[in-house]
């Protein structure tokens, strides 16, 4: 593979990668490994790829795979650093207010089954339409709307006992075609 195309797809694409594989680990060495071996087989393969427009999916649908794979393998799910967040800082200081209701929302988000945690942060974080997650999951695309459903259900109730009936408005990347996630 042509080094600079690499390096190009890594810097375009590490950061979201990163923090898709934070969210499911839930653990930074765990991430950095997920994301180093998605970067590893996409140097070894990433030329089968024939659009480049195709390789953000490509690396998370591998970086899932990877992570399935671990699971498999150690047959244990690996707690959270508590001092990461996964979410990069904000260039200005966010209000206090702000900062708790983000971190409660990260803790229930931590708190939900993989599988919604995985569909929730690729939608929601990521801004993956339908089709790009049933592809990442390899499932249908009514799958991923009822997970999709089922999640964000889990999560308005994780909330709800985190903040006493107290909602969170999450919005998402791209406000123009999604709906809050808890409102």
């Amino acid at each position: 593979m042509d080094e600079d195309l690499f390096q190009t797809v890594v810097d375009r694409h590490y950061a979201d990668l990163y923090r898709f594989g934070l969210s499911l680990a839930r653990n930074p060495n765990d991430a950095c490994d997920l994301v180093q071996q998605t970067y590893a087989i996409f140097a070894e393969k990433g030329s089968q790829i024939r659009e480049l427009s195709k390789a953000k999916q490509w690396l998370f649908t591998t970086l899932y795979r990877e992570f399935t794979a671990m699971l498999r393998r150690s047959k244990r799910m690996v707690p959270l650093d508590e001092e990461s967040a996964g979410i990069p800082e904000q260039a200005t200081a966010p209000d206090a207010g702000r900062e708790v209701e983000r971190g409660e929302a990260l803790e229930a988000l931590r708190s939900l089954p993989e599988d919604h945690r995985a569909i929730l942060t690729l939608f929601y974080l990521e801004g993956h339409s339908y089709k790009d997650i049933a592809g990442v999951l390899g499932v249908p695309i009514g799958t991923v709307m009822s997970r999709l459903s089922r999640a964000k259900g889990l999560l308005r109730a994780a909330l709800g006992g985190a903040r006493s009936g107290q909602g969170i408005n999450i919005i998402p990347i791209d406000s123009n075609d999604r709906r809050p996630l808890y409102g």
